[in-house]
């Protein structure tokens, strides 16, 4: 949870004026994101993943002056470089190192007590791949950290250290869909007998060696799906995830849009059944014939097809390649 400390921090915002794009980021997909969002002067938005700030400039623009956002995110540094991106402006906009899961008791401690637009870009920012020392890519030398929030939890290298064999397998596996996850759960093990596999460095070299080289895929480096899988188990994405998906339709007005952008194919699966479950009337099992589960929708489905990137983005922006947009409006549950 948030502390009273990170809660509430408000800076200003200029009605219509887009603070500088912060260097080396660029939003993925946003104009389809504020196509089928459709934000508006008076609207209150939340960026449950501030990020950069690229989505919430885009969001400033368009709700200000007579709106208000609220940036959410794990990360301390992304709250302090929205404070100094967005600085000297109106006092339009609410920073909150939070998270997400959280996301019904920051926005109620915002005193918002419903909004209008929700956004998700999942995964991590530009800033953070490009920062060593958060220990997220396989690019730099750096310590095998990949907290999102760095004050608290387990880092990379502690789950290297004290999971067992089978344990980083299941992990390496699952969340990074990896089919030499066993060969390479056998050496991590083997490496620390001898030496603490602390760095970045250490693992893309174990990987390397684990992954039979005619057998390393054509379009990634072999070491890219073990990253993203203790990434992920590192910051419980996809339980975090969840709880985040289901604050969010709550906290919705009836109108109101959530929008998730993701990157892997564990997160879209996640978040397509989420949206497709609220968007039922009836969740009963297909064979039985009447209806017991009292279920009754909560979203409509805007994006009925997950929109991708189009070539153009692709080439513009290859970190835009595996990303995936979906869209809900909140319905009325009165009538």
């Amino acid at each position: 949870m948030p502390t009273v400390a990170d809660m509430g921090t408000r800076i200003d915002a200029t009605p219509g004026v887009p603070a500088p794009e912060a260097p080396g980021h660029r939003p993925v997909l946003l104009h389809q994101l504020i196509e089928n969002l459709q934000p508006r002067q008076g609207h209150i938005a939340v960026d449950a993943t501030l990020g950069a700030g690229g989505v919430t400039s885009a969001l400033v623009e368009r709700v200000l002056p007579s709106g208000r956002v609220i940036g959410i995110d794990r990360d301390a540094r992304a709250v302090t470089a929205a404070q100094l991106r967005f600085a000297g402006h109106l006092d339009a906009l609410t920073f909150v190192k939070g998270d997400f899961a959280d996301l019904d008791s920051i926005v109620a401690a915002a005193a918002a007590p419903v909004v209008d637009i929700v956004v998700f870009d999942l995964g991590i920012s530009s800033l953070q791949l490009d920062d060593a020392e958060r220990g997220f890519s396989f690019r730099f030398d750096g310590p095998l950290d990949m907290r999102m929030d760095t004050a608290s939890g387990e880092t990379a290298a502690d789950i290297l250290r004290t999971r067992s064999g089978a344990e980083l397998a299941g992990i390496i596996r699952d969340y990074g869909d990896e089919r030499f996850a066993t060969r390479i759960a056998r050496r991590i093990v083997a490496v620390r007998r001898e030496q603490p596999v602390i760095s970045t460095t250490q693992l893309r070299e174990i990987v390397e060696g684990a992954v039979p080289r005619p057998l390393w895929p054509k379009r990634i480096h072999p070491a890219t799906r073990t990253f993203q899988a203790l990434r992920i188990a590192v910051n419980g994405e996809l339980e975090r995830l969840e709880s985040g998906l289901q604050a969010a339709i709550r906290i919705l007005r009836p109108g109101g849009r959530l929008g998730v952008i993701s990157f892997h194919s564990l997160e879209d699966t996640l978040v397509k059944n989420a949206l497709h479950v609220a968007a039922q009337n009836c969740i009963c099992p297909p064979q039985q014939l009447h209806c017991t589960c009292a279920h009754r929708a909560t979203l409509s489905l805007i994006t009925r097809r997950v929109i991708k990137p189009d070539i153009a983005e692709i080439e513009a922006n290859p970190r835009a390649r595996s990303a995936r947009l979906r869209v809900a409006e909140k319905l009325d549950e009165s009538g």
